[in-house]
């Protein structure tokens, strides 16, 4: 065994123990704060093609409520913007900018949990055939709500260590 495998071994468990010593546990292990969200919580939007999108993409990552102890409610906002405008006046690309605002409340209260609001962009390109350009932008819709659901599922697991 050389010494760097045997300095590369040390640095692992000494970074170990640092963690186990500062009080680190996963947040979807054992004891984990995200736990209490995992299929507990009711996911409710705008009945939107966006909104159910967002509410979806929110539902995978939290499970479906089977006795639900939570509500998350959000509002979903998203605009299109022109990127690109060619020489003769053709849009060639359109940003997609979003934003999302949501409250966790406990089921039956209206004591708010936890709430914010979380914003991101998407693009695509508006070059080829009606359908394609069509396309890209029901992609592009698809891949900002997600983004949109993964930063509201970071802020909940963070704000889940307070309830």
């Amino acid at each position: 065994m050389s010494s760097s495998d045997r300095l590369c071994r040390r640095s692992l468990l000494l970074g170990a123990l640092a963690l186990a010593g500062c009080g680190f546990t996963p947040v979807y292990g054992p004891g984990g704060p995200a736990l209490a969200l995992r299929d507990s919580v009711t996911v409710e939007g705008p009945d939107t093609v966006d909104g159910y999108r967002l509410r979806q993409h929110l539902q995978d990552q939290l499970g479906r409520a089977t006795a639900p102890a939570y509500m998350l409610s959000f509002t979903l906002d998203i605009t299109e913007e022109s990127g690109a405008i060619t020489g003769d006046g053709t849009v060639s690309r359109f940003t997609l900018p979003g934003r999302a605002s949501y409250a966790l409340r406990a089921t039956g209260s209206e004591t708010v949990l936890a709430q914010g609001s979380v914003d991101s962009f998407t693009s695509y390109a508006a070059m080829g055939t009606t359908v394609a350009t069509r396309s890209a932008a029901e992609d592009a819709r698809d891949r900002l709500t997600r983004i949109l659901a993964d930063l509201i599922m970071t802020r909940l697991v963070i704000a889940a260590q307070d309830f």
